[in-house]
C-alpha cells in the first residue's frame, strides 16, 4: 500500500475537519429548535464554541504519526471510512487495527462491555438496574476470564494483547463526545474484553427462554395450547440439507412439558435479555457448475440489530500472514464474515439447543444434587448507581450454572432456575476465526472449524480452487437422563439429575468430546448449491441426535429454494447480477400463503373502508415494495391480526403481569390456524374484519399512503437524540422477505456481501450506516441511503490508491 506524505495526509484531513465543523455548525444554529425545554439543554452548554468541551471532541483528528511497541505499520481510510491496515508483522498488523477501531467505535466498545459486565448503572442510573442485575448473575465476565485462560499463551492471545494495546494507545487522545456527556472516562481495554465482545454476540444468537415460556403456557393452558403456540417443528420441506425430501415428523424424545409454573416475573426479566425476535441472516454458495465464470459465487447478509453506529465494524488487513477483508464486530480483532486471497465465508444463525434450566429441591440454603444436598456458591457483588444508592447482588451458582431469581421486597428468594449455556465455559472461537483469516483452501477452513466452539451457525464457505462447503460450527450438548439422551424442550429437575451434560465444566475448560462430535454435525461438503435461512437443518428422523428446541419460520428459506432451483435448472448462469437480485428480493411467502385466505373470508365480512384495503390486495404480486400500498395494507394487517387472535385468550387465561405478547406464536403458526381452531371464537372471518378495520383506522390517523411511508429506517443512537440518529429512509423489505427489514424491531440486513471466486470484477458490499461512530464524521451515516436503495460498493481485496496514511513507528509510545 502506499504511503502517503504528511503534506497529503493534512490535505485529506482538511475536508473532513471542515465536514465535522460543519454538522456542529447546524446543531448550534438551530438543528435542535426547542431543545430549550428538553433535557438535552445542559448537553448544548458544552456545545459552545471554542469553550464547550465537546467541540475539542468534533474537531479531533487522527495524527499522521503514532509510535507503537510492535513495529511499523500503515493506517487509511477509503472513501467509506473504511480502515486498511498493513503491517510488516501480525503484532503491529493487530495494533493499528485496534487503534483505528478505538479511534472509531470506541464509545460503542465501552458501552457493550459495561452491558455485558453488568455496569451500565454506574454511567446512567437505577434505570439500568434490571440489566445489571441479569448481566452480573449470569456472570459473563467469570466465561470471558475463563476463555482468556484459555487463549492466553496462543499466537490469537499474544494478538489479542496488541489490539488491546492499539486500542489503549487512543485512550490518550480525546474522547469521543458520549464519554463527556455522561462525564465518565473509559477504563483500559484488555484482551478479556474481546473475548467478552465474541460472548455478546454469541448470547444474542443463542441466548433464549422460550422453553420457560412454553412451560408457563403448559402448566397454565394446557401441553397442547403450548404446541400449537410453540410448536418444534414447522410442516415445510424447506430443510437446509435434505431439501425436497418432504416435511418432518413432529417428534421429540422424552419431551413431557408443563411439570414446572415458572414465576411470571421472573420469565418477564430474563425475556428482556434474550435473543432479539427474528434475528437471523440469509446465506447461500453456488458451485461454478452452475456460474457464468465456472467458479463458485458466495452470498451472505446477516439480519441483526440495525444501530447507529452499526453492529459491524468494516476492515481490511494485510500482514505477512493474514490477508483479508470484511466484517467484524467492534472489540474484536479478526474479520468474522469476509473473503482473504483463497476464498469467502459467511455465516447464518444455526438455532440449536445450545442452552438448558434446572429446578432444584432446597433445604436450610442448600440444592439437592443426587443423593447429596450441596453448598451454593456464593459471591457478594456492589453495582454502582449513579446519583442513587449502590445496590449488592448475589452471585449464585450451582453445578449447572449461574441462578437466576426473582426477589420480593425483603430480597428473599421466590423462585430459581440455574441455566447451563455453552458461552458461560472457556471456548476457542477466537483461535478458529484468525485461522480462516489465514486459510488457504477448504483443509485449513475445516480444521479451524473444529474450534469454532460459539456460536452455532451455519458456515458456508466458496474458494478460488473450485470448492463449496456447508458446515453446522458449534458446539452442542447431548443431554441424559438416567443415561439415556433426552430433548432439551423442558425445564429439567436437576435435583433428579435430569438433563445432564457431560463434560461441562462452568466457568472452566469443558470436555468437548462429550457433546455431538465434529464429524457428525450437518454438513456437506461441496454441494453444488445450497442456502440456509434459519430454517430447520435436517428432518430429525434422518439425524441421531436432538438438535434444536426449533427454527425460524420457513417464509425466506421457501422462497430462497424455489428462486436457486428455478435458476439452476433453467439455461441461465448463476452470476453476481443474480446473486444481488436474490438478496434485494421482497416477495413475502406470508402474503403469498395468506392473502388469498384474506380475501375469500374477508370478502363478506368487511364493508367500507376495510373493504377497499381488502381490494387492494386483489392481484397483488406479494412484493414488499417501498412504493406498494397491498404491501402496507398486508403489513400492517398481519400486525393487527396477531393482536386480535392471540392477545385476548392470553391476556385471560395468563397471569395479567406478564405481556401476552411475548407468547403469541410466530407468523407460521398464526397463518396455518385451520378455520375451527378455538382461537377463533367468533370464526375466522370476523378476526380477519376486525384486523382490517383496525388497519384502515391506523393508516388514516398516521397518514400512510405507501409501504415506504411506514417502511423506514429508523435505526438511533443509544442517546435517541435527533441529532445524533441516523437519517429516515423509506426502503423495501419484510420480516419474511429475502431482503430483510423490519420496521417495527430496527432489525434487518446487517451487512450485504456478493463473492464471485472467477470473475475478474470485485466482490460487492452494502453498509447500512457508516464506519465511523463520531457523529461529526463524513463518514457517520454516508452509506445508509445506497443501503436502503439496494445499491452496492466494490470490496476489492486491495488497497485503494487514494487512501490518507497514519504511519505506526517502532517505539514504546
Amino acid at each position: 500500500m502506499d504511503r502517503d506524505t504528511k503534506q497529503t495526509i493534512r490535505e485529506q484531513f482538511s475536508p473532513r475537519e471542515r465536514t465535522r465543523r460543519g454538522v456542529l455548525a447546524a446543531v448550534l444554529g438551530g438543528g435542535m429548535v426547542g431543545a430549550a425545554t428538553t433535557p438535552i439543554r445542559s448537553y448544548l452548554d458544552r456545545f459552545a464554541p471554542f469553550s464547550g468541551s465537546v467541540w475539542d471532541t468534533a474537531t479531533d483528528d487522527l495524527p499522521s504519526q503514532v509510535t507503537a511497541p510492535y513495529g511499523s505499520a500503515t493506517l487509511g481510510y477509503d472513501d467509506d471510512g473504511v480502515p486498511h491496515v498493513s503491517a510488516d508483522s501480525e503484532a503491529a498488523l493487530y495494533f493499528a487495527a485496534g487503534y483505528a477501531q478505538g479511534a472509531d467505535r470506541l464509545f460503542q466498545m465501552d458501552l457493550q462491555r459495561r452491558q455485558m459486565r453488568g455496569q451500565l448503572s454506574a454511567i446512567v442510573g437505577d434505570r439500568a438496574l434490571p440489566s445489571d442485575r441479569f448481566h452480573v448473575k449470569m456472570d459473563f465476565a467469570g466465561a470471558a476470564a475463563a476463555s482468556w485462560d484459555r487463549l492466553r499463551e496462543s499466537e490469537s492471545g499474544r494478538l489479542a494483547e496488541a489490539f488491546a494495546a492499539g486500542v489503549n494507545r487512543h485512550l490518550d487522545r480525546t474522547l469521543p463526545q458520549e464519554f463527556d456527556l455522561l462525564e465518565y472516562e473509559p477504563e483500559p481495554w484488555r484482551p478479556m474484553d474481546i473475548l467478552l465482545a465474541s460472548i455478546q454476540i454469541s448470547w444474542g444468537l443463542t441466548g433464549s427462554f422460550r422453553t420457560l415460556r412454553k412451560e408457563t403456557v403448559a402448566a397454565e393452558m394446557g401441553a397442547d395450547t403450548a404446541e400449537t403456540l410453540f410448536p418444534d417443528r414447522l410442516g415445510h420441506d424447506a430443510t437446509i440439507l435434505g431439501h425436497g425430501d418432504g416435511a418432518a415428523e413432529n417428534e421429540r424424545i422424552n419431551a413431557s412439558i408443563g411439570r414446572h409454573r415458572i414465576d411470571p416475573e421472573l420469565t418477564a426479566w430474563v425475556s428482556a435479555f434474550e435473543s432479539p425476535p427474528g434475528v437471523g441472516s440469509n446465506s447461500w454458495v453456488v458451485s461454478g457448475e452452475y456460474t457464468r465464470s465456472g467458479s463458485p459465487i458466495l452470498a451472505n447478509d446477516p439480519h441483526l440489530p440495525l444501530m447507529a453506529p452499526p453492529v459491524w465494524y468494516e476492515m481490511h488487513l494485510d500482514g505477512p500472514e493474514t490477508h483479508t477483508r470484511g466484517v467484524t464486530f467492534p472489540g474484536i480483532p479478526f474479520v468474522v464474515i469476509g473473503e482473504n486471497e483463497s476464498g469467502a465465508w459467511g455465516l447464518t444463525n444455526a438455532g440449536a439447543d445450545t442452552i438448558d434450566f434446572y429446578e432444584y429441591e432446597t433445604r436450610d440454603g442448600r440444592y439437592r444434587y443426587g443423593e447429596e444436598y450441596r453448598e451454593f456458591d456464593d459471591e457478594r457483588r456492589i453495582i454502582e448507581v449513579a446519583d442513587g444508592r449502590d445496590r449488592e447482588v448475589t452471585v449464585r451458582k450451582t453445578i449447572h450454572g449461574p441462578i437466576l431469581e426473582t426477589e420480593s421486597d425483603g430480597d428473599e428468594l421466590r423462585t430459581q432456575v440455574a441455566v447451563s449455556w455453552v458461552g458461560l465455559t472457556a471456548t476457542r472461537t477466537s483461535e478458529a476465526i484468525l485461522e480462516l483469516a489465514r486459510s488457504d483452501g477448504i483443509d485449513d477452513v475445516q480444521d479451524a472449524l473444529r474450534r469454532f466452539d460459539l456460536p452455532t451457525q451455519n458456515f458456508v464457505y466458496a474458494d478460488r480452487d473450485g470448492n463449496t462447503l456447508y458446515r453446522v460450527t458449534g458446539k452442542v450438548p447431548i443431554r441424559y437422563t438416567d443415561d439415556e439422551p433426552v430433548s432439551g424442550t423442558r425445564v429439567f429437575d436437576g435435583s433428579s439429575r435430569e438433563g445432564e451434560w457431560p463434560g461441562f465444566v462452568p466457568y472452566g475448560e469443558s470436555d468437548w468430546d462429550e457433546f455431538i462430535p465434529y464429524e457428525e454435525m450437518p454438513h456437506a461438503v461441496d454441494p453444488d448449491y445450497i442456502g440456509t435461512a434459519n430454517q430447520r437443518i435436517v428432518d430429525d428422523a434422518d439425524y441421531p441426535h436432538y438438535f434444536a428446541e426449533a427454527y425460524s419460520a420457513p417464509f425466506r428459506g421457501i422462497r430462497l429454494w424455489n428462486r436457486l432451483d428455478t435458476r439452476v435448472e433453467s439455461d441461465r448462469p448463476v452470476t453476481s447480477e443474480f446473486m444481488r437480485d436474490l438478496q434485494r428480493d421482497t416477495h413475502d411467502e406470508r402474503a403469498a400463503m395468506f392473502v388469498p385466505t384474506m380475501i375469500d373470508d374477508g370478502r363478506d365480512a368487511v364493508d367500507g373502508a376495510a373493504e377497499d384495503l381488502l381490494a387492494e390486495l386483489e392481484g397483488w404480486e406479494y412484493r414488499m415494495s417501498r412504493n406498494s400500498r397491498a404491501a402496507l395494507v398486508f403489513a400492517r394487517f398481519l400486525a393487527h391480526y396477531r393482536d386480535v387472535v392471540f392477545r385476548p385468550r392470553l391476556a385471560d387465561e395468563l397471569d395479567d403481569r406478564r405481556d401476552p405478547e411475548a407468547y403469541y406464536g410466530n407468523d407460521w403458526v398464526l397463518i396455518t390456524l385451520p378455520p375451527d381452531s378455538t382461537w377463533f371464537p367468533d370464526g375466522r372471518p370476523t378476526a380477519i374484519a376486525e384486523a382490517l378495520e383496525r388497519t384502515a383506522a391506523e393508516l388514516e390517523e398516521n397518514g400512510w399512503d405507501t409501504y415506504g411511508d411506514y417502511n423506514t429506517t429508523a435505526i438511533d443512537h443509544p442517546f435517541d437524540r435527533e441529532w445524533l440518529n441516523y437519517p429516515r429512509y423509506p426502503t423495501d423489505g419484510s420480516a419474511a422477505s429475502l431482503d430483510n427489514f423490519r420496521a417495527e424491531s430496527d432489525v434487518g440486513s446487517s451487512w450485504r456481501q456478493i463473492c464471485p471466486m472467477g470473475d475478474s470484477s470485485p466482490s460487492q458490499g452494502a453498509f447500512p450506516g457508516g464506519n465511523d461512530g463520531s457523529p461529526f464524521s463524513e463518514h457517520y451515516a454516508d452509506q445508509l441511503q445506497r443501503w436502503a436503495d439496494g445499491e452496492y460498493k466494490p470490496i476489492p481485496l486491495v488497497t485503494p490508491d487514494t487512501t490518507t496514511a497514519v504511519e505506526f513507528t517502532e517505539g514504546d509510545g
